[in-house]
C-alpha cells in the first residue's frame, strides 16, 4: 500500500516539476515527496494493524511433527495447518489416510483458529435444542484441532483426522503445536 501510495506522490510531484519547468516556478522535490510521505506513514500509523503470522517453515515442521507422532502411534491422518484467517498453510495426508481426513483435519484445525481453544473444550457447548456453535459453517467439534498462540493471540492451528480416536488427533495436534513454542 505505501508502495502505490509513493508512486502516486512521485507522479504527483513529477507533475508538480513539469508545471514548475513551464511556469518557471522553483521547487524543492525531495521536501515535497518527504512531506508526502510523511502524511502517508502518519495514516498508516493510525490505520494498520500489525498481526504476528506463522510463516511457512515454522507450519511445515509443526505439520511434520505431527504426522511423525501418529505414525509413531501406528495412525494413518492427515494434518492441516491454518493460518489466523483460516486459510490452509499445510496439509499432509500420511501414507493410506483415509479420504475424510482431510476435511476432518481442516474443520477441526478451523474450529480451534475460529474460537482460540482446542475442539475438545469445545464440543461441549454445542449440546442443546436451537442454534448452537455447530451450526457455524465450516466448524467440526471434535477433538483434534489445537490454536497456535503467540503471546497470547491466535496465529493459526493445526488439526489432526483419522486417528481412532479425537483424543489421539488432539495428542497429534499438541505435538505439532508444542514444536512451535
Amino acid at each position: 500500500m505505501i508502495n502505490v501510495r509513493r508512486r502516486a506522490a512521485l507522479g504527483l510531484i513529477a507533475g508538480a516539476v513539469g508545471v514548475a519547468t513551464v511556469t518557471g516556478v522553483t521547487i524543492n522535490a525531495n521536501a515535497a515527496e518527504s512531506a508526502v510521505a510523511s502524511r502517508a506513514a502518519a495514516a498508516t500509523d493510525r490505520s494498520v494493524v500489525a498481526n504476528p503470522v506463522l510463516d511457512i517453515d515454522a507450519a511445515l515442521h509443526a505439520a511434520e511433527a505431527a504426522l511423525k507422532a501418529a505414525e509413531k502411534g501406528g495412525h494413518r491422518v492427515t494434518v492441516v495447518v491454518l493460518d489466523r484467517s483460516g486459510n490452509v498453510q499445510v496439509q499432509l495426508k500420511g501414507d493410506g489416510a483415509g479420504p475424510q481426513t482431510a476435511e476432518s483435519a481442516k474443520r477441526k484445525a478451523y474450529t480451534a483458529a475460529s474460537f482460540g481453544q482446542p475442539t475438545s473444550a469445545l464440543a461441549g457447548r454445542v449440546t442443546g435444542q436451537g442454534a448452537t456453535l455447530r451450526d457455524i459453517p465450516g466448524t467440526l467439534f471434535l477433538a483434534g484441532g489445537v490454536p497456535v498462540t503467540v503471546d497470547g493471540q491466535v496465529v493459526g492451528a493445526i488439526g489432526v483426522g483419522g486417528a481412532p480416536s479425537g483424543d489421539l488427533d488432539e495428542q497429534y495436534a499438541t505435538t505439532g503445536a508444542a514444536t512451535l513454542r
